[in-house]
């Protein structure tokens, strides 16, 4: 699989708590903050649901 960066641009402030936990659940803490992930399909539905708050790039 392949490897994706994603790096946190968006406050996580003022959001549902369900968008703070799939944060959390990437291993986001702060604004550009990076964290490399495989592209699997659990991960990409992560990102799916957060997408306004992250940028992601391929490794």
């Amino acid at each position: 699989m392949a490897k994706i960066k994603i790096t946190q641009k968006r406050s996580s402030i003022k959001r549902p708590q369900r968008q703070k936990r799939t944060l959390q659940a990437l291993g986001l803490k702060k604004i550009n903050h990076s964290v490399e992930h495989e592209a699997n399909p659990q991960i990409e539905g992560m990102i799916r649901k957060v997408n306004h708050l992250i940028e992601v790039e391929k490794v």
